[in-house]
């Protein structure tokens, strides 16, 4: 992978990258705003058992992709694996998906962007803070990979330094030494807390959870530019777990202990309301006046790093979709920097078509967001295919679970947990409108979901493609130019 005149992208990720990647990747606009909604849906112990069942459930998926990514460290990881260990079709539909969902996602965060910006200045047109973002974006994905993590680590370490800060000021809110008077945990045994709506409440919660979690898989994808991704993939996940644990169950209960379950600005509370985030108000009751300001710079760094790591994920992801044979080979090209340029261009391409249609079209611009919507969680349910079939070939084949250089712990339930997490999720996103048989809001929802399924029978059906059997995958320590050399379908 070192030489990138023949189309390799380079090893120049270290693990430090790799594990703040991996952890700012989960940490967002979800955790800074959104959370207080989960607080007041299923109250103080709903949201705590929600995200805490939703933290094993990522756990155990990085367990499962970090067998795969350390035996086969490959860019566009998942999407590889599905094609190599269940059904090139399931290779395919996951990548090409993966690749428009991120895609998507950088044109939404560049728009998000501006509306934070218009805390600060409400006169100045949002399109032109947009544009700098999206600018400013591509240049740090068309600089060495190594400038990616660079920059990537330095603004994940910013939500890490704001959330550690919060705890602490939260705990002495708690106690009484800021903020004037002791609330101990009052709030938690307030009207109907801690449990308030029960099962569906917690299930609803669960699901807005999952979406704060989204972006755990990077670890995977930046596997293949892992300067020594058998060690540094295995450490990122063993320190996440733990850090998501810390960060969002005791965020969630400093929350929750502060502000009352039936709070309006709870209820409120939304990916760009910066003056109702749950951790600006948490601030100003222990007194702290700048609050807003500093939270909103936080989230201003939240967006950019979402939307960085978007195109990131999203480049790379179609570079590997061209090094599999899945997209035209011009995507596999790359720089002299191992930068697949190519795939860099295109990808920001769809992300500035689709910011374009938020101004002149915005009917078509959420038609684009829930398009998208739900392509994290398939990307997930392959992820746990995958290991599961990768794991079963490789004890059929007579294989020593001592070969691997790295094993997830708990198998086969695992990865079975996280596939019937993730299909609840999906089927859990809108049951009524299934009730009431409201097809346009059907649609509007779950259309990521029929958009997979025409890919993957699409592809069946010109390829005539089959699940692989056990005994004929090829479960092998491939490297990428193996893999390149056998990827033709």
């Amino acid at each position: 992978m070192e030489n990138s005149e023949n189309g390799k992208v380079k090893r120049g990720l270290k693990t430090r990258h790799v594990s703040m990647i991996a952890l700012g990747g989960c940490i967002g606009t979800g955790l800074f705003v959104a959370s207080g909604s989960t607080v007041s849906q299923a109250g103080p112990g709903g949201s705590l058992v929600a995200y805490g069942l939703m933290g094993l459930m990522v756990y155990f998926l990085m367990t499962s992709l970090g067998e795969m990514a350390t035996n086969m460290p490959i860019s566009g990881s998942f999407a590889a694996y599905s094609s190599k260990y269940v059904d090139p079709a399931l290779g395919f539909a996951m990548g090409w998906n993966y690749w428009f969902n991120w895609a998507i996602t950088v044109a939404v965060d560049v728009s998000t962007a501006a509306l934070v910006m218009k805390f600060w200045l409400p006169n100045f047109p949002q399109w032109i803070w947009s544009a700098i973002a999206l600018v400013l974006i591509f240049c740090i994905n068309a600089m060495a990979v190594s400038a990616f993590g660079e920059t990537e680590f330095w603004m994940s370490l910013i939500k890490v330094v704001t959330i550690i800060i919060f705890l602490i000021v939260g705990v002495l809110t708690i106690f009484g030494i800021m903020g004037g008077h002791f609330v101990g945990l009052s709030n938690f045994t307030y009207k109907q807390a801690p449990f308030v709506g029960g099962v569906p409440a917690i299930i609803s919660v669960f699901i807005v959870a999952g979406f704060s979690f989204q972006g755990t898989e990077l670890v995977g994808i930046t596997a293949g530019e892992s300067k020594d991704p058998s060690h540094s993939v295995p450490k990122a996940i063993s320190e996440v777990f733990w850090r998501i644990i810390l960060f969002y169950i005791l965020a969630i209960f400093v929350i929750a202990a502060l502000i009352p379950y039936t709070s309006p600005n709870l209820l409120g509370s939304s990916a760009t309301d910066i003056a109702i985030s749950p951790f600006t108000l948490v601030f100003e009751r222990a007194g702290l006046a700048a609050a807003a300001s500093v939270m909103n710079a936080v989230i201003l760094t939240s967006v950019i790093s979402s939307a960085n790591s978007g195109m990131y994920a999203s480049t790379r992801m179609l570079y590997s979709l061209s090094v599999s044979g899945d997209a035209p080979k011009i995507f596999s090209k790359t720089g002299k920097n191992g930068i697949p340029y190519p795939s860099l261009f295109a990808t920001t391409l769809v992300a500035l078509l689709a910011f374009i249609s938020s101004i002149a079209g915005p009917e078509i611009y959420l038609w684009l967001v829930a398009a998208s919507g739900l392509t994290g969680f398939i990307a997930w349910i392959g992820i746990a295919i995958s290991h599961y079939r990768f794991r079963r070939a490789f004890i059929k084949q007579g294989h020593d679970l001592k070969e691997l250089k790295y094993t997830a712990k708990f198998f086969p339930f695992g990865p079975l947990l996280c596939l019937v997490l993730c299909i609840l999720v999906i089927i859990g996103q809108d049951p009524q409108s299934f009730i009431h048989l409201q097809w346009g809001k059907i649609l509007v929802t779950y259309m990521s979901v029929p958009l997979f399924l025409i890919l993957y029978i699409g592809y069946k059906l010109i390829k005539h493609t089959k699940m692989i059997p056990l005994d004929k995958v090829d479960v092998s320590s491939t490297t990428e130019e193996k893999y390149t050399n056998n990827s033709d379908k």
